[in-house]
């Protein structure tokens, strides 16, 4: 029998060629995010998976814009920690800590509030799908410039072919799906 998380992962993330460019297949997650039960599955999942990676529980839930906010606010509820937003440049309005890096479709450049997160909190880093690791790295940074500590990160996919946990050394990672 199919585990439920599983069955909403097969009937509700489907492919999308050629997004954002020719030659990339864009894991499309709106169907999933449309349909309660497989949501509420998947959060309550991820929220699983945070408990696992962090046994100690975690002191706050990082969400990297934009999918990883739907995903990490729940879930930040679900283990009752504080939500804390990882966005592109000239969304936050207080000071914050930037770090530019390369992903696969080019330059991105990610923020964080300076007072975000408290100095030595536990932090759960929660996003959609784990390709090369460039903006997981690049949140990692931005969470240890805070003075706080990346204590693991849930994943709904990780695509297992571009080899992102090879460049992700000392990230304690893991993923609902490997594909």
């Amino acid at each position: 029998m199919t585990n439920p998380v599983d069955a909403a992962l097969d009937r509700l993330v489907r492919d999308v060629a050629d997004f954002p460019k020719s030659g990339v297949i864009f894991k499309d997650i709106s169907p999933l995010l449309a349909d309660p039960e497989g949501f509420a599955t998947t959060v309550a999942a991820l929220a699983d998976l945070g408990r696992r990676l962090v046994p100690g529980g975690v002191d706050s839930v990082v969400g990297i814009e934009a999918r990883g906010f739907i995903f990490a606010a729940p879930v930040a509820l679900a283990l009752g920690a504080g939500f804390v937003p990882v966005r592109k440049p000239g969304k936050l309005p207080a000071a914050t800590h930037e770090v530019a890096y390369s992903l696969e479709y080019g330059e991105e450049i990610l923020q964080i509030h300076q007072d975000g997160l408290r100095p030595g909190a536990r932090v759960l880093i929660v996003d959609d799908v784990l390709a090369t690791g460039g903006t997981l790295r690049a949140t990692a940074e931005l969470v240890e410039r805070c003075g706080a500590q990346v204590s693991g990160v849930a994943m709904l996919l990780e695509l297992s072919f571009l080899n992102a946990r090879a460049r992700l050394d000392g990230i304690n990672v893991d993923a609902l799906r490997v594909v």
